[in-house]
């Protein structure tokens, strides 16, 4: 009898280390905490795939579990003040010092737009809440964090629309006065999903002619920002990787446009694009935009263009494929030399990394002031695991960077 409980025991331990165990690169920090943090997020995706086989609830509702157990409920301390507002009808937290450092001194301010594939996230979560007070406290700045709306309830362009009237409210002359903001010293900033949005408000504010207050910087953290190439090297190198699988990514950019499920299948297979996406392929062109570092070891194949046998949903989403607004890479460099100076943060362990890395190359080609901060050890998501017990050093050391960034270029 205690022979075959010897042997249970490590089959389960086999199994449990089989299950827990992915080949994350050596030179990764903390590799075993990132494994278990990983198994966590993995054991959830399946379980919310399980779910939405059985039709009891569907994927992203089952992985809104994440948001949910992050979740905080924003509250004043003795340096910082928080109050939930409406900003042309959009929920927002706006952080503010509590204390003024001198009579007449205008402040800076950050409007902060969350990740999580905009299906997930929240500006409410412990993680986002510690960023807005750091940075209220070594900026001396107010922070907006936006509560957009998420798909795939409210699909492309839905969490777009809400984000930019955030901006437009909080532009005006009278708001920034409320706030005693600078008008010469705001910022938008965020993080994959919310960075795609940031460089996408960046973009159609300059094409507003009754926007006459401009942002001064953009800031990009690991942003998503194309959806016609999604086999790019860093999708091929990081396809298995934690947190950002490209599995993940592909149905996060599937679920922003639509439930249909067989976006996703097409996606999955690179094999999404219609005949629209032909005349914006050069944008994304990795073989062109990337350094050979990061392409020499991959060939180029542009994505396939489907004719008119392509299902009609996907013909019904060409437009989105290709909308600026979703995809900024995706604008002639014309519509890029205004754009305010920029910095873009990429991992090196990230799907998403050729995006950030192409951005930077057509920015710099535009006349844009770019710093451009890459992390050879880095992976997605890291700015954010800043809380015990997922509490990542890389982590710290991005929001000191981006921090000093701010602190020296707003």
């Amino acid at each position: 009898m205690r022979s075959k409980a010897v042997i249970l025991f490590l089959v389960l331990g086999a199994f449990t280390a089989y299950y827990v165990y992915s080949p994350i690169p050596d030179d990764i920090e903390e590799r075993w905490k990132l494994m278990l943090t990983d198994c966590f997020f993995r054991s959830l995706s399946h379980l919310a795939d399980f779910s939405e086989l059985l039709g009891l609830k569907d994927y992203m509702g089952v992985m809104m579990f994440v948001t949910f157990a992050e979740r905080v409920v924003p509250e004043s301390d003795e340096k910082v003040q928080v109050a939930d507002e409406l900003f042309d009808g959009v929920d927002v937290v706006v952080y503010q010092p509590k204390h003024r450092r001198g009579a007449g001194e205008k402040r800076r301010a950050i409007i902060y737009l969350h990740g999580g594939g905009w299906c997930l996230g929240s500006s409410r979560m412990g993680p986002y809440d510690l960023l807005a007070r750091q940075m209220v406290t070594e900026l001396n700045a107010v922070v907006v964090s936006v509560e957009y709306r998420l798909a795939p309830a409210h699909h492309f362009p839905i969490p777009f629309e809400d984000v930019y009237r955030v901006i437009k409210y909080f532009l005006r002359l009278d708001v920034l006065e409320q706030y005693e903001v600078d008008p010469g010293r705001v910022a938008v900033s965020g993080d994959s999903a919310g960075g795609n949005l940031a460089a996408a408000v960046a973009q159609q504010l300059q094409l507003d002619p009754e926007q006459h207050i401009k942002l001064k910087i953009q800031a990009l953290i690991y942003p998503v920002l194309q959806a016609l190439d999604l086999n790019t090297p860093s999708y091929q190198q990081n396809q298995h990787m934690p947190i950002l699988p490209r599995t993940l990514m592909v149905r996060f950019w599937s679920q922003y446009f639509t439930s249909d499920k067989s976006l996703y299948w097409a996606m999955l297979a690179n094999g999404h694009n219609g005949p629209e996406s032909a005349a914006f392929l050069k944008f994304v062109n990795w073989s062109a935009f990337l350094p050979e570092s990061y392409s020499q070891a991959y060939n180029y194949s542009a994505p396939p263009i489907g004719g008119s046998e392509s299902s009609e949903p996907l013909d019904n989403l060409s437009h989105s494929l290709t909308d600026p607004r979703a995809s900024p890479l995706l604008v002639p460099d014309a519509l890029l030399r205004p754009l305010p100076k920029a910095y873009v943060l990429t991992c090196e362990y990230d799907v998403l990394r050729d995006d950030g890395i192409m951005y930077v190359t057509r920015l710099r080609q535009a006349g844009v002031d770019v710093t451009h901060q890459h992390y050879p050890v880095g992976f997605h998501g890291a700015l954010m695991f800043t809380m015990w017990p997922t509490d990542f050093k890389i982590a710290q050391r991005m929001i000191n960077n981006y921090i000093l960034w701010l602190q020296q270029n707003l």
